[in-house]
């Protein structure tokens, strides 16, 4: 089997079988055509002739290229994935003992509660006006920071997904995996004046469209749009770190456990299929409590 038909098969095991998102494939896609290319320059267009040697060069090289180590380990498990999946179906595992190298671990940046209340506040009084587009990103804010959801699930939303009733959205995350997640009365607020004064404006009457976010023509709000009108929002407050839509993600988790929320909970909340990924947000509560005890106390 050569090389780049091993990376389609495998590819489409992860989309097909695996029920991976349409994102993490694009990423493994990127990933292994640098591996396939890698593989053209040393000669080696067989799968069955890729070496552990092959693979470690192959890594070499990308931090050679000044990589860092998130992607490198990225890489790292696409490899081993394509050399599992190409063992499955009749070939060697060549990545059986390739390791992945750590990753740098950051605390994720996480804003105040008062900066949260002056965006909120600032949405707010844009969406008095009556605006669409400022009614629309006020409920986006508000639903982003209450649900702590992603991006991706925030603008698969349907309607028929929010139960306005027990204040719950049904969301689909990662490995097309369901769960039922809160959202609180401000948040259902923001929803519904969207709904009944803005999403009207911007639906397009000869073909409705059950998203529960609409763009400007329409259509399901995508993921760009929320990012730049996040970012936009966050730009300008204190605090270093991204300034996108999973800071309020981040945040939401963190005031969560601040407030005394279960571990396990806020887990199942986020949709992390590991609570090691969830517990980084103790970590985070830790490090504001430190540095509001070194701000505030006499002796610290």
């Amino acid at each position: 089997m050569r090389i780049d038909a091993a990376i389609v098969g495998y590819l489409h095991h992860l989309e097909r079988e695996r029920g991976y998102s349409a994102n993490t494939v694009r990423g493994y896609r990127g990933d292994l055509r640098g591996l396939a290319e890698h593989c053209e320059q040393a000669g080696i267009d067989d799968a069955a002739a890729l070496e552990i040697e092959t693979l470690r060069d192959w890594l070499f090289a990308s931090a050679e290229a000044g990589m860092g180590k998130a992607t490198i380990a990225r890489r790292s498990a696409a490899a081993r994935g394509l050399s599992r999946w190409i063992a499955a179906n009749g070939g060697t595992d060549a990545a059986g003992r390739l390791r992945t190298p750590k990753r740098d671990r950051h605390l994720p940046r996480v804003l105040s509660r008062q900066a949260i209340d002056g965006v909120l506040a600032e949405l707010s009084a844009a969406a008095d006006e009556g605006d669409a587009v400022a009614l629309r990103d006020l409920a986006v804010v508000e639903l982003l920071y209450a649900s702590a959801l992603r991006v991706s699930e925030l603008v698969g939303l349907d309607i028929d997904d929010v139960d306005l009733e027990r204040l719950t959205v049904r969301v689909v995350g990662k490995g097309s995996k369901e769960r039922v997640v809160p959202f609180g009365r401000p948040a259902l607020d923001a929803v519904l004046d969207w709904m009944r004064r803005g999403r009207a404006q911007l639906a397009n009457a000869s073909k409705p469209h059950p998203a529960l976010f609409l763009g400007a023509r329409g259509g399901r709000l995508g993921q760009r749009r929320v990012h730049e009108r996040v970012t936009a929002l966050l730009e300008s407050l204190p605090g270093s770190g991204p300034h996108g839509p999973h800071t309020l993600r981040h945040t939401a988790a963190t005031h969560l456990l601040d407030g005394g929320a279960d571990l396990r909970a806020v887990q199942e909340m986020l949709g992390h299929a590991s609570l090691r990924t969830t517990q980084i947000y103790t970590h985070v509560s830790l490090e504001r409590l430190a540095e509001g005890y070194r701000t505030a106390h006499p002796r610290a």
